[in-house]
């Protein structure tokens, strides 16, 4: 199935034949309250079901799938409040931007097999300070159709090099670092659809539940089920690339509502010196049907980094 890439002054879409499957709208309109920044959002299976959330009323910060950093040397690059030790969540007038600057690459590959974004992004304070530099890719790729029902799928692989420009150290944290026992909750999140909750997790290594919240898998996948119509969708989310010496620790709810994030600094605080870059990869499959363990580790096994 050929990709196509649609462009507009403020976003980007993918489609596959005649659904679109994602759009990442890299010039957001939205309250400086809610941490602008780019979002991927809608984000659909090829069956053309929606399997993100934007601006649900209990976060409306939340915004499909977004890159974050909830505590940054005492500023906010997620938006809302800021978890305080000892005093809970606080507005606080530290909530930054991350701002599209230029699309390096905007282009479909292979015949239409593969769509490729490389953006230059700046994050600002809410002060107006620039700390950080960002080079963020996103490559949309491994259409299968499939042979049978509920076996189409594709890759979307984000991946993003974090340059320290502040002159300073960068100290990234999470609410959990900051005395909220298991909110480690920074950097690539997703949230879900309202009718994922309740959802199903499955992860690496014969794990799986809700008690994945702040353990390790090299991946971890949510099934869900969708209203109205008589389907299922599975997101299987990778903690790349293979070989790492570390997985991430996953924060993970499947109520209220239904998240994902390979936070990078659930249980301890990562410092970054000034010039040095923190490199990220990740690799997100969208696919139609529930999808068991089996299948799981048949695809991920099949699908080497």
């Amino acid at each position: 199935m050929t990709l196509r890439l649609d462009r507009s002054d403020d976003a980007v879409s993918v489609c596959a034949g005649e659904v679109e499957i994602l759009r990442y709208v890299h010039r957001p309109v939205m309250d400086p309250f809610e941490g602008p920044k780019p979002y991927l959002h809608p984000v659909r299976t090829l069956a053309g079901d929606v399997v993100t959330a934007y601006r649900p009323h209990d976060h409306r910060w939340h915004k499909g799938i977004q890159m974050t950093a909830s505590h940054v040397s005492g500023q906010n690059f997620w938006g809302g409040g800021s978890y305080v030790r000892d005093q809970g969540y606080v507005d606080l007038p530290n909530v930054g931007t991350m701002r599209h600057e230029e699309f390096v690459e905007a282009a479909s590959h292979d015949d239409g097999d593969r769509v490729q974004l490389v953006e230059r992004l700046s994050w600002h304070t809410q002060g107006g300070e620039h700390w950080v530099d960002e080079t963020r890719s996103l490559t949309v790729s491994d259409v299968e159709r499939g042979s049978v029902a509920g076996a189409a799928s594709y890759s979307l692989r984000f991946a993003t090099s974090l340059r320290n420009v502040r002159g300073e150290p960068l100290v990234f944290g999470s609410p959990a670092t900051n005395g909220r026992e298991l909110a480690g909750y920074t950097g690539l999140f997703w949230r879900g659809s309202r009718a994922f909750t309740d959802g199903q997790v499955i992860a690496a290594d014969g794990q799986g539940g809700p008690e994945m919240m702040g353990r390790r898998a090299r991946w971890l996948a949510y099934v869900g089920r969708h209203d109205e119509v008589d389907r299922s969708s599975t997101l299987l989310f990778i903690d790349g690339p293979e070989g790492k010496a570390e997985p991430a620790d996953w924060f993970v709810r499947t109520t209220p509502f239904a998240a994902v994030n390979p936070s990078f600094a659930f249980h301890r605080e990562l410092t970054l010196a000034p010039g040095e870059t923190l490199d990220l990869t990740y690799r997100i499959v969208v696919a139609d049907g529930a999808w068991d363990r089996d299948r799981l580790e048949t695809y991920v096994e099949a699908h080497p980094w």
